[in-house]
């Protein structure tokens, strides 16, 4: 599964995986309690994919800000999402010491923070994450 499948529904706790398109939105699966639900094409919905991060030089996609905390956690859960403000902060500047501060709100960490978690606790991170790697290289090997 690729971050393509999964999404943020603003109004709705947590994370979906897309299942399909019905006519007026589409069938979503919450990641936490594996309950179906039909979200309409009237809610603001956010594919993981799309999202990206301000940093001081150039934007840097959420996927890549993902694999950063996986690898300075090892792959295991990571701060709570409901952490100070300061600690949440200065875990992210840890992992993307580029970030800008004047940009990226404290919200803004709190949600990356509760993602990498909910991934993490669906089993889906490692997969996410190897999954973008492969169709990068496969990208790349056909280019050649």
């Amino acid at each position: 599964m690729s971050l393509e499948k999964i999404i943020a529904v603003s109004g709705k706790p947590g994370l979906y995986k897309l299942l399909t398109q019905t006519r007026g939105g589409f069938l979503a699966e919450s990641l936490q309690d594996g309950k179906k639900q039909s979200i309409s094409l009237r809610n603001n919905a956010s594919v993981l994919n799309e999202i990206a991060i301000y940093t001081y030089g150039e934007e840097i996609p959420l996927k890549e800000v993902l694999k950063s905390i996986f690898d300075k956690e090892g792959g295991k859960a990571t701060i709570g999402h409901k952490s100070s403000k300061g600690e949440l902060e200065k875990f992210l500047r840890e992992v993307l010491p580029e970030y800008d501060e004047d940009r990226v709100y404290p919200s803004d960490i709190k949600k990356i923070v509760q993602w990498y978690n909910l991934l993490e606790k669906a089993g889906l991170l490692d997969e996410v994450l190897t999954e973008e790697e492969v169709s990068e290289e496969t990208a790349s090997n056909e280019e050649e």
